[in-house]
């Protein structure tokens, strides 16, 4: 699947990639300890901010989940 902005298509292939190997290889495992692909995560996130603002994408009101947010306690 593609990003929304196409110069984050790879960014998220990287970041697709490295998070299932960590997942897979370690998650799964028992090693939860730390995940590899934050920095990876990190600049895919600011280019999907920066390609929803430049798209001009509506956003108001919605939340997202990511890195440093934590589920809301009333939500499924």
């Amino acid at each position: 699947m593609n990003s929304v902005g196409e110069a984050c298509t790879d960014m998220k292939r990287e970041y697709d990639q490295c998070f299932n190997r960590w997942f897979a290889e370690k998650f799964l495992k028992g090693d939860g300890s730390g995940d590899p692909c934050t920095d990876l995560f990190k600049r895919y996130q600011q280019c999907v901010q920066k390609a929803i603002k430049e798209k001009e994408i509506p956003i108001e009101g919605l939340d997202f989940m990511g890195h440093g947010k934590e589920k809301p306690e009333n939500s499924s």
